[in-house]
C-alpha cells in the first residue's frame, strides 16, 4: 500500500497529496490512529502472552494446594490472553481497511485538482485539414459500416449495448495493429505474454482496482473471480509474493488480452461507433523496477508510446494528468490523446502509470538489497488497443472512403496500401 515508516514520520506530506486530489485529508489522520490503536493493542497481546510463558513455568515446579491455585489463576490469564488476541486481531483489521482507502502519494510536480486541471505537454503532428482537401470526413462508424469493418448493431443484438464484432478489414487492422506494437515493446525487452483474465479478489485489490472504481469491474460471484479491464492486473499478481533480482535490470512485459470494463457512469457517453466499449484487446506493457528507477521507466514507457503513434502517423498531445484523475495506485500519469477529426478534439489512446511501491507492497513483491528485502516499484503503459481504431480510421481516410494504411503498419497487413468499399489495394 504506502511505505508506513513515511507515513508516521512525513502525515503533512500524505495530507497535501489528498488536498491535490481532491481527496480527504482526515483519512490520514483516521489511518495513523488505526495505526497507534494496532500497535497498542498488539503490545498489550504481547506482554499478556509472554506472563504467560514465564507463569506456565511457576505452575509446572509448583506442587499440591499453590499448584491448585496457580492452575486457577493460569485459567484467568488464558482467557485474558485469548481476549487481548482478539482486539488486537480487531484492530489490525481496522487498520488494514483504513490503510486500503488511502490512495498512492502523488509525485512531486503532478498537477492538482480534477481532470479539467491536467496539463497538456506538448503536441507531436498535425491533424489533416479536411476542409482545404475539399471533403468533409466520415466519422469511425459510418466508415467501419461502408467497409464491412465494424458491425454495432449486431454486437447490441447478441451481447447490448456497447457491444460489436469487427469482420474483414477490422478484424485484420486490429490484429495488424497489435501485432505491430507487441513487435515494438519486444524490441525495447517486453516479454510478449498472453494473460489470464480472470483473477483472483486479492489480485484484483492488489493493483488497487478494487477502490474508488470498483463500479468499473465485472465480477463472476458464482467463482468469486473478477474479469481483468487490464492486463495490467494479471501482470501485476505475476510476481505476487516473490523476491526478485533486479540486478540485471528491471523484469519487462508485454501483455495480450481481451479487457472487460463496465463503463458504469459513463450513461449516453461515447455511445456512437467503439470509442467507449464494455470489451476490447489491448497490448499493455508492464514492468518491476527499483524505486530509484521508477521515473526513468516512466519516461521509456511514455517514449515507446510516442513511437508507436507516430508509426501509425496520427497526430497527438501528452497530458499529465491531474492528481484528482489518478486511479487509487497511481502516483504519476501521462495520457496521449490522438486528434480525431470529426469530433475535432483529442481523445485518450493511451496511459502510463507509475505506482511507485503501492501495488508490490500489497502484492508482496520484494527485491533483494545489501540491507536486506524492499518492494520493488511497478508501472504500466498501453502499447495499442482497439481505440487506435477510430483515430487510425478517421486520419487516413479518402475522399471515397477509402483509408490509407501507414506504411509501418502495411508488412502487417500483407503489404496492403490502402482498403476501401472494392477491397484491398497493393501499390
Amino acid at each position: 500500500m504506502i511505505d508506513l515508516t513515511q507515513l508516521r514520520e512525513h502525515p503533512d506530506t500524505f495530507k497535501a497529496s489528498q488536498r491535490a486530489r481532491g481527496a480527504s485529508e482526515s483519512l490520514v489522520d483516521e489511518v495513523l490512529t488505526a495505526d497507534a490503536s494496532r500497535r497498542s493493542a498488539l503490545t498489550a497481546f504481547e506482554a499478556a502472552r509472554a506472563e504467560q510463558k514465564g507463569f506456565g513455568k511457576q505452575v509446572a515446579q509448583a506442587k499440591g494446594e499453590e499448584k491448585a491455585a496457580l492452575v486457577a489463576q493460569a485459567k484467568e490469564l488464558s482467557d485474558r490472553v485469548k481476549a487481548l488476541q482478539a482486539d488486537a486481531d480487531e484492530a489490525e483489521f481496522a487498520f488494514d481497511q483504513a490503510l486500503r482507502r488511502l490512495p498512492n502519494l502523488i509525485i512531486d510536480g503532478v498537477p492538482a485538482g480534477g481532470e479539467e486541471d491536467s496539463v497538456e505537454l506538448r503536441r507531436e503532428g498535425t491533424p489533416r485539414d479536411f476542409t482545404a482537401e475539399g471533403f468533409a470526413p466520415r466519422d469511425h462508424q459510418e466508415l467501419g459500416e461502408l467497409l464491412g469493418a465494424i458491425d454495432t448493431q449486431r454486437g447490441a443484438k447478441v451481447s447490448g449495448a456497447r457491444f460489436y464484432y469487427l469482420t474483414g478489414f477490422g478484424a485484420r487492422l486490429e490484429l495488424a495493429l497489435l501485432t505491430m506494437a507487441l513487435d515494438v515493446v519486444e524490441r525495447h525487452g517486453f516479454v510478449p505474454t498472453i494473460t489470464p483474465t480472470l483473477v483472483k479478489p486479492e489480485i484484483m485489490g492488489g493493483t488497487g482496482f478494487l477502490g474508488e472504481h470498483a463500479d468499473e469491474v465485472y465480477r463472476l460471484e458464482a467463482d468469486d473471480l473478477f474479469l481483468v479491464g487490464t492486463s495490467e492486473v494479471p501482470l501485476a499478481g505475476y510476481h505476487m509474493d516473490e523476491i526478485l533480482d533486479l540486478s540485471g535490470g528491471p523484469k519487462r512485459y508485454a501483455g495480450w488480452s481481451p479487457c472487460y470494463r463496465r463503463e458504469a457512469g459513463s450513461y449516453g457517453k461515447d455511445t456512437r461507433g467503439i470509442l467507449r466499449v464494455h470489451q476490447f484487446q489491448k497490448v499493455e506493457m508492464f514492468s518491476y523496477v527499483r524505486p530509484e528507477d521508477a521515473e526513468a521507466e516512466h519516461a521509456r514507457m511514455l517514449a515507446i508510446q510516442e513511437e508507436m503513434l507516430a508509426k501509425c502517423e496520427l497526430a497527438y498531445r501528452v497530458v499529465d494528468i491531474a492528481a484528482g484523475d489518478l486511479g487509487d495506485s497511481a502516483a504519476r500519469k501521462y495520457d496521449t490523446e490522438a486528434w480525431i477529426p470529426t469530433q475535432g478534439t483529442y481523445r485518450e489512446l493511451t496511459s502510463t502509470s507509475n505506482c511507485t511501491t503501492f501495488q508490490s507492497r500489497r502484492l508482496k513483491v520484494r527485491e533483494r538489497g545489501e540491507d536486506g528485502t524492499r518492494p520493488v516499484a511497478t508501472l504500466n503503459g498501453t502499447a495499442a488497443n482497439t481505440r487506435w481504431l477510430v483515430a487510425l480510421l478517421e486520419t487516413h481516410q479518402q475522399a471515397d472512403g477509402t483509408i490509407r494504411i501507414p506504411e509501418a503498419l502495411r508488412p502487417y497487413l500483407g503489404g496492403m496500401t490502402a482498403y476501401g468499399p472494392e477491397g484491398a489495394v497493393h501499390a
